[in-house]
């Protein structure tokens, strides 16, 4: 017999067996201890095939969302997690238990079970850049459509944030993300400088079809707010099947400003003349900025003075109007600075959109305060019109970023959900390049049948 078997033979237990015994079931009678935020992070598949995503959330809490757009918070309760209605706060009744060794959850009665994605980190180069990205794949070695998920206006790291990493692969679709440049862990300084930000979501796709390999059978990118006006760009830069937009525009992002402002005030009560005169607030404020934060400031100011003492004054915000509205002309001269992204203002996005020949989808929110969809629902449609095959979704109760809100008595919105069928529609267009029949209430343009043979 081994050396080492006798040692394991002759070894005495470090407590009498009584003693020992009596603590094994005390230890088992023990409630476990609940898991930990990053045990618990994952994507998991419930019995009757949903998914539910949970990430990090704020100071150790945990968000989970899943495919049919409902949403909400987990705090840790002893032994479990409870759950809050999307951003209320408000308690959904829901208790989540993790069991991070074997992979699973209990979303209340529903017992689901950790999806393992094929999942690939990497580093590429563009205009001498690294920026840093990952390819998320569903399970399995079939072929599947592949969205790059670009970015909004946002500074945080997308590779940390954007869910659809998640989401979609769970559905079958292949997801490549990355932190934009001047972001997580991208090099060089933050911008928004539309052209260069079109270049690096090239770069991506060329680093997705090389990762992907014979998996990527279509390729096309998702371009949320701000990457509504940067998705087009790149898709007339390189070869894609299909370029989706997520509550973007079809006007410049002054226009946004200045139809934001309307929208607000609208909803607010005002009527026209009051509308008009806040917009031209907006207008000197987009003078301002179009001039990097040097010029139009007395400008400004003057047509502050003259409006500072309306009841109405309180409520201009816009998209970016707010950020100086209360700033003195020698805090725009110095703080504003902090501002200057080399935002292109006054671009035209329409020529871009009528040079893309792919299938788009614009999904919009009719309720976006950020970005007000109106005029952008009469271009788009315009488009599709002319025969350009665009698919058009308007989901009638969802606001910027597709959630639905409670609206307080003063105003005020707090996010419940992301609006039914959003997410399905994506997978949908990103698999077939078209949409189903429906999803949720959205209002749905759909393009011209083409032309046989």
């Amino acid at each position: 017999m081994p050396a080492i078997d006798r040692t394991r033979r002759n070894r005495r237990p470090l407590l009498p067996p009584r003693l020992l015994s009596a603590l094994i079931a005390i230890a088992a009678a023990m409630p476990a201890a609940a898991a930990g935020p990053d045990c618990a992070i994952g994507t998991y598949r419930l019995p009757d095939d949903g998914v539910i995503d949970v990430a990090a959330a704020d100071a150790g809490a945990l968000r989970w969302r899943s495919l049919d757009g409902s949403t909400g918070e987990l705090r840790r309760d002893g032994d479990h997690w409870t759950s809050t209605a999307g951003w209320t706060g408000r308690s959904d009744g829901l208790q989540v238990r993790f069991d991070c060794a074997a992979g699973t959850a209990e979303f209340g009665e529903r017992r689901a079970r950790r999806i393992a994605f094929a999942t690939q980190d990497t580093s590429f180069t563009s205009h001498d850049t690294r920026l840093v990205g990952r390819l998320v794949m569903p399970p399995g070695d079939g072929p599947v459509p592949i969205v790059v998920l670009l970015h909004g206006a946002e500074f945080s790291s997308a590779l940390d944030s954007n869910s659809l990493q998640h989401l979609l692969p769970a559905a079958g679709v292949g997801a490549f993300v990355y932190d934009k440049r001047g972001t997580g862990a991208s090099g060089d300084k933050y911008t928004q400088v539309f052209t260069l930000l079109a270049d690096d979501a090239v770069a991506a796709l060329a680093e997705a079809r090389r990762m992907a390999g014979p998996r990527g059978v279509r390729f096309g990118f998702q371009g949320p707010s701000q990457g509504g006006w940067i998705a087009p760009l790149a898709a007339t830069r390189t070869d894609v099947d299909f370029l989706i937009v997520s509550f973007g525009l079809a006007v410049s992002v002054a226009d946004e400003d200045r139809e934001a402002i309307a929208f607000q005030m609208g909803l607010k009560g005002y009527g026209p003349d009051v509308i008009a005169r806040a917009q031209d607030i907006g207008a000197a404020a987009t003078r301002v900025f179009a001039s990097g934060m040097t010029d139009g400031i007395e400008e400004l100011d003057a047509v502050r003075a003259r409006y500072r003492g309306e009841p109405w004054y309180k409520d201009v915000y816009g998209n970016f109007t707010h950020i100086i509205l209360g700033m003195t002309a020698d805090d725009i001269r110095t703080k504003g600075q902090a501002y200057r992204f080399g935002t292109p203002l006054h671009y035209d996005p329409m020529p871009t959109l009528r040079a893309v020949k792919v299938p788009q989808l614009w999904a919009l929110g009719g309720q976006d305060i950020d970005a007000p969809a109106g005029e952008t629902v009469r271009r788009i449609t315009a488009l599709i019109d002319a025969g350009k095959p665009i698919t058009l979704a308007v989901f009638p109760k969802a606001e910027h970023g597709m959630t639905e809100f409670e609206t307080a008595a003063d105003g005020t919105r707090v996010s419940t959900r992301f609006t039914p069928g959003y997410f399905r529609l994506l997978v949908d267009f990103a698999r077939d390049g078209a949409a189903g029949k429906a999803y949720g209430d959205a209002r749905i343009t759909r393009p011209p049948p083409r032309p046989a043979g």
